[in-house]
């Protein structure tokens, strides 16, 4: 099964909960009205798509409307699909900066998030698709408070072919990463990947050590490429934006990683973190296979959808 067909059965609870349910009030209705725009934002919203969002998206179907004097609810199918791909535009094949770098200096990629949303899995799935773009990778196990989340990173190192750096339990997460950097120098890599503690984005110790981290990349990446992904869990909805918020606010987040988004109803997160945020969504993950995480396409994403 190509990626697209996993997009689109991934997507297909969301496609059930939202486009279904806007079938119907299409149905329901023989004219454009108030109420008919009532229960089409009554639909966004429990997509996830979020409030504010959706009265955006929403107030912007209502000029349409009156600017092209439409009539038959049926045409606002069009419409919606055309104002989601405005919002989507900042996350439009956003690829990882290292791919798009031809020169022969390290570059770092800082991956950060809660627990269980998928960024162990992640971490590995991206390092071995790095190797098979033939880049030398070393991955740095910057988690150091538990074991269990180091020995994952180690095995999914090996199947990915990628070399690997870590420290004792308990030892200084900032150690580990600024030796990662300096070995793969001394190996001649190309990328760090660099694993770091789940933490909850409200724990202020943390997050302040999340940002020394992030002075000690900064210090020793030198002319290279430096990039921040953090990783969603797709079902957790509209607390991944207050995540995404606040771990911005602490270190500055560049791409997003939104894994598990075949297990929600609710994919219209993407939709209010594009709006939102304007952070491009980088990679999703429709599936538990080393392959099911890809880089996202808002094309993909309005065709699954629509």
């Amino acid at each position: 099964m190509n990626f697209i067909s996993k997009f689109k059965n991934g997507l297909s609870k969301t496609r059930t909960n939202m486009m279904n349910k806007i079938d119907d009030v299409i149905k329901n209705f023989v004219k454009i009205d108030e109420q008919f725009f009532e229960e089409l934002l009554e639909i966004l919203i429990i997509s996830d798509v979020g409030f504010s969002t959706s009265e955006i998206i929403i107030d912007a179907l209502k000029d349409k409307v009156k600017s092209l004097r439409i009539s038959e609810p049926e045409a606002i199918k069009d419409l919606l699909k055309d104002e989601i791909i405005k919002i989507l535009t900042v996350s439009s094949d956003k690829q990882l900066l290292c791919l798009s770098n031809p020169s022969l200096t390290l570059d770092v990629i800082m991956v950060v998030g809660i627990n269980g949303t998928g960024k162990t899995t992640s971490i590995g799935k991206i390092a071995n698709q790095l190797t098979k773009d033939n880049k030398q990778v070393l991955i740095a196990a910057g988690d150091t408070f538990r074991a269990a989340a180091n020995e994952q990173l180690e095995i999914w190192s090996k199947r990915a072919k990628a070399d690997f750096v870590k420290h004792k339990t308990g030892a200084d997460p900032g150690a580990v990463i600024y030796d990662a950097i300096h070995a793969a120098k001394k190996r001649q890599k190309n990328i760090v990947i660099c694993d770091t503690a789940g933490r909850l984005h409200t724990k202020k110790n943390l997050m302040e050590e999340l940002k020394k981290i992030n002075k000690i990349i900064l210090r020793e990446v030198g002319n290279g490429q430096y990039e921040k992904l953090i990783v969603l869990d797709a079902t957790s909805g509209n607390n991944a934006l207050v995540q995404v918020k606040a771990f911005h606010e602490a270190i500055g987040i560049d791409g997003i990683i939104l894994t598990k988004l075949d297990g929600t109803a609710k994919g219209g997160i993407i939709i209010a973190i594009c709006q939102q945020l304007n952070i491009p969504i980088k990679y999703i993950g429709v599936g538990e296979k080393i392959d099911d995480l890809q880089q996202f396409s808002a094309k993909a994403f309005i065709d699954a959808l629509f």
